[in-house]
């Protein structure tokens, strides 16, 4: 025990734990300078905003700014803006990143995607309406004509032309219903007694 201390006392255990010492804060020193030089340490870019921006320009404003892109898959189409502009963006503008940094962008596609007609023939006017709800379309207006099946859907039209079960029509259309009044006129009468 008594050698181990004099080995800690003498000149040359000194001399290589100095040694030790200058060689690690060189090393550190060394490391700290090469990954500031190659992270861009304290060196930010602010994202610009590109909301609306088309797709060209877009990628010329990336490169003008030093930074990289992927556009995500398109989103569900929304009509404040432009067809094939961008619409969503992560980071967002503003934020400060490096030089390189990749940015995400969400385009807004050409139309609304379209969907199918469900049956709502020989379905009340109350659930014809919830299941084109339940699609993403709408009733624009209800036209009633003389038949005896009262709010019951007989026809389907959009923008004026009758359309059937099964159609695609783009999400968010407006469709006409035309439902019976619930009467039968006497010349219907005559012709389902004539039959």
């Amino acid at each position: 025990m008594r050698n181990f201390f004099n080995f800690l006392r003498s000149k040359s255990f000194l001399i290589q734990l100095g040694l030790a010492l200058v060689l690690t804060v060189v090393l550190v020193f060394v490391t700290l300078s090469w990954l500031k030089s190659t992270t861009n340490h304290g060196e930010f870019v602010e994202v610009p905003d590109f909301a609306k921006l088309s797709v060209m320009e877009m990628r010329k404003s990336v490169e003008d700014a030093g930074l990289r892109y992927e556009v995500l898959d398109s989103a569900n189409f929304n009509p404040d803006y432009p067809r094939f502009s961008i619409i969503d963006q992560d980071p967002l503008a503003g934020t400060k990143v490096k030089t390189n940094r990749k940015i995400y962008f969400t385009v807004n596609p050409s139309g609304y995607k379209k969907v199918t007609l469900p049956n709502i023939k020989q379905v009340t006017k109350r659930n014809a309406t919830s299941m084109l709800k339940a699609v993403g379309l709408d009733v624009q207006r209800v036209t009633y004509i003389d038949e005896l099946g009262k709010d019951m859907v007989y026809e389907i039209k959009y923008k004026g032309k009758y359309v059937k079960p099964g159609d695609k029509l783009p999400k968010t259309s407006k469709v006409e219903l035309i439902c019976g009044n619930g009467s039968i006129t006497s010349r219907a009468i005559i012709k389902a007694d004539s039959e």
